[in-house]
């Protein structure tokens, strides 16, 4: 009989514990783009180190879709949201839904499209202001800052694309002997940067170097140039692992790590500071860093 006691105590305290555990419902804008996926993989990995109960959500890139997951996340009583936002302009609504219903909220990678973040609102990413100013400067000293450029946007309703092709805008300025002579959006897509180069190099553009604003695109603009053998600067953003892969082959010549596992990892620590009353501060910043073919083996373990 006393045997039997010390298992049902020890099961409800199983019970307990598990019902004491904290969860967390995770928006991701998609889970098929390779930067987003490393960082789902670290608030994942994470989670489990710290026993963590995590449910991801795909928005596949629907703003409405990604308003009814935090709805629902709501709903079933989560103790924090994550939300990588589909869309920065639509990020005001998720944050008065959080608001609302008094629910800790941390916005990671994409920069939210709010005026201010209300205290039990964060955003955990990294400086855009950094990331076009680190790649375009390296791709002019490679060019002896002289040349035509095209910039490859991720997309029009993103602000951290917006913010990086500005970047690259206010670089070239600086140097009388280079210009923009392109910009067109390309969707973060490896397909769709292949097929916007083969646009500019079928219409004779006459372009030297290619800012793209992340390493995908990067990556579909050097897939073009190989068809057509023509060879210009092309510079990329994210280190991803199959933008350090380019980086090594000579398909491209710059990337900017963007710290996917630190940021994943980060706002899984500060749902969990949120969740017990601590104070963060509105922005949580993971710097940028400049990545080249003689750095870029420093960056191949970071960037898993």
């Amino acid at each position: 009989m006393k045997h039997c006691n010390i298992i049902l105590l020890v099961g409800l305290l199983a019970s307990s514990a598990s019902a004491l555990a904290e969860k967390i419902g995770v928006s991701m804008a998609y889970f098929d783009q390779n930067f987003l996926t490393i960082i789902r993989q670290s608030i994942e990995k994470e989670a489990h180190a710290r026993q963590v109960e995590v449910q991801f959500e795909d928005a596949r890139g629907d703003t409405g879709r990604q308003a009814d997951q935090v709805q629902s996340f709501i709903a079933s009583g989560v103790d924090a949201i994550i939300v990588d936002p589909v869309d920065s302009a639509s990020t005001p609504q998720l944050t008065k839904m959080a608001q609302q219903a008094r629910m800790p909220l941390v916005y990671v990678n994409r920069t939210p499209g709010d005026k201010t973040l209300p205290p039990g609102v964060v955003f955990v990413g990294s400086d855009e202001r950094e990331s076009g100013t680190l790649q375009m400067e390296a791709l002019a000293k490679l060019a002896n800052y002289k040349g035509n450029v095209a910039i490859m946007i991720g997309n029009l309703t993103d602000a951290g694309a917006l913010q990086r092709t500005r970047d690259v805008e206010q670089v070239v300025a600086k140097y009388p002997a280079m210009k923009v002579v392109q910009k067109q959006p390309a969707n973060y897509s490896r397909s769709e940067g292949m097929d916007l180069m083969q646009n500019w190099t079928g219409n004779g553009e006459a372009i030297d170097i290619v800012a793209a604003n992340n390493d995908e695109m990067a990556i579909g603009a050097a897939m073009a140039l190989e068809k057509s053998q023509k060879k210009l600067l092309i510079g990329g953003i994210d280190a991803t692992p199959d933008g350090l892969k380019a980086l090594a082959s000579d398909k491209i010549q710059v990337t900017v790590f963007q710290d996917a596992v630190g940021q994943g990892k980060t706002a899984l620590a500060v749902a969990l500071k949120l969740i017990k009353g601590e104070k963060v501060e509105s922005h949580v910043w993971i710097p940028f860093e400049l990545v080249t073919k003689e750095n870029m083996q420093t960056y191949v373990e970071k960037s898993h």
